[in-house]
């Protein structure tokens, strides 16, 4: 099966907040197959004392590469009410899919003045999970479909995977929601082979300083601001790869690199992704070109930090 076949297949699998098993399970298994192929042999580590995320030890690690593989979505409340998972974008009359105890699910989702609900001709068990019903549409230029934040930056890093000779690669949970699971994922990682910085593998904005087309973003700041003299460093390499990249300076957003920087720890930490159109709605939008862009960097990178 080649990797875009597992995007698209990972694209399929439902993960929001908090309900990551099924693409945990999937990873893993990808993982045990693929793994004889990849440069370097890692160790492997998941079960209950990491809950659902995953980590990969390759190597003497120096750093990590961090992917949430959590989505936004929603949760049925009471009669066919709606309550959001993360901040998902809802157009009007959005199609969402899921199954409770009675069978699958497919509906439509609507706001009026603030309030979500549903179109389902029964009461839905409240609890359930529904996220966008996807519809992958790949060109030439350009990928589109619900989700592509964050399945890219697990593709991306299953490819880091590859050729990857010293570093950890972490599939964290929760980051669409408040986070939460980053922190005792680094004190695992410090007690078992300690890091000092880390890349945050997921995807940003585009924006009017950021376009499609144009390289992977390396983040300056979002709402959170990384060490300069750290940035220093990765701008330099940057430049030296030859590898095409734009600079991102905003004052909103956040991620799992946020989690690092809250952390009791001294490690560094720099979100480099690519940019999408349509951000949380069920046509997320990334080009093609950055999305190769962002692979090659993370090689880059991890090779020479």
């Amino acid at each position: 099966m080649p990797l875009m076949d597992i995007l698209t297949d990972i694209l399929k699998i439902q993960s929001t907040s908090g309900d990551e098993s099924a693409i945990k399970d999937f990873l893993l298994n990808q993982i045990r197959i693929r793994q004889t192929s990849w440069k370097v042999q890692p160790e492997i580590y998941h079960g209950p004392q990491v809950h659902d995320c995953l980590l990969l030890k390759f190597g003497k690690p120096r750093g990590a590469v961090f992917a949430h593989i959590d989505t936004i979505g929603f949760m049925t409340r009471y009669q066919n009410q709606i309550v959001p998972i993360g901040g998902p974008d809802v157009e009007d009359s959005v199609s969402v899919v899921g199954q409770d105890r009675l069978g699958p699910i497919k509906c439509n989702i609507t706001e009026n003045e603030g309030q979500l609900t549903h179109d389902f001709p029964r009461q839905i068990a409240p609890g359930t999970r529904l996220s966008f019903e996807q519809d992958i549409q790949i060109s030439e230029k350009f990928i589109q479909a619900a989700y592509l934040d964050n399945r890219l930056g697990v593709y991306n890093a299953l490819k880091l995977c590859e050729t990857l000779e010293n570093g950890w690669v972490v599939f964290s949970t929760y980051e669409e929601h408040g986070g939460g699971s980053v922190p005792a994922l680094l004190n695992f990682i410090q007690k078992e082979s300690p890091i000092s910085f880390g890349l945050i593998s997921d995807i940003t904005w585009v924006t009017d300083g950021v376009q499609h087309h144009d390289g992977v973003v390396i983040s300056i700041r979002d709402k959170h601001i990384p060490r300069k003299i750290f940035l220093d460093k990765i701008l330099e390499l940057a430049s030296d790869s030859k590898i095409p990249f734009q600079l991102e300076i905003e004052d909103a957003g956040s991620s799992d690199g946020r989690e690092v920087q809250f952390s009791p720890y001294f490690i560094d930490w720099c979100f480099i992704g690519a940019p999408e159109d349509n951000v949380h709605s069920p046509k997320e939008k990334v080009s093609l070109f950055d999305l190769n862009a962002m692979i090659e960097m993370y090689r880059y990178l991890m090779a020479h930090l």
